[in-house]
């Protein structure tokens, strides 16, 4: 694993710039910093563990019942699930919660699980990135 992002002051999860759009949902389950959530329920996240719509990136480790801060726009330090390029297209996610290129991308099937774009190229799965978190 390695730390690809060029910012090794920051840990998974956190943001890389000011101004970042962060919204507060129920934690549907027990959710790690990091991780791609989706919508499970009304108003609730889960941690995405497969091809799924995420809302964003946790922005803190929560427990199942509690109140996840949720990064829905700005630039976020992630895992990623495999090699991925410069400028591609992420996905959340998949079955260790880390994202993954969408190579449906520009489909229109596929346009709403569109997470970002990635930032700092990953050269292999567990590297840590930077992407741009677009929803």
């Amino acid at each position: 694993m390695a730390d690809n992002s060029g910012r090794t002051d920051l840990s998974v999860g956190d943001v890389a710039e000011t101004g970042a759009e962060i919204t507060e949902y129920l934690a549907g389950a027990a959710i790690t910093k990091g991780a791609p959530v989706y919508l499970s329920a009304d108003m609730t996240v889960t941690m995405a563990a497969a091809a799924q719509p995420c809302v964003g990136v946790a922005a803190k480790t929560v427990a199942s019942g509690a109140m996840c801060p949720v990064i829905k726009r700005g630039v976020v330090k992630v895992t990623a699930g495999e090699a991925i390029t410069r400028g591609a297209t992420v996905y959340g996610s998949d079955a260790s919660n880390r994202v993954m290129v969408n190579p449906y991308a520009a489909t229109i099937l596929m346009v709403n699980n569109n997470l970002g774009y990635c930032l700092t190229a990953a050269g292999a799965a567990g590297d840590i990135i930077l992407i741009q978190v677009t929803k």
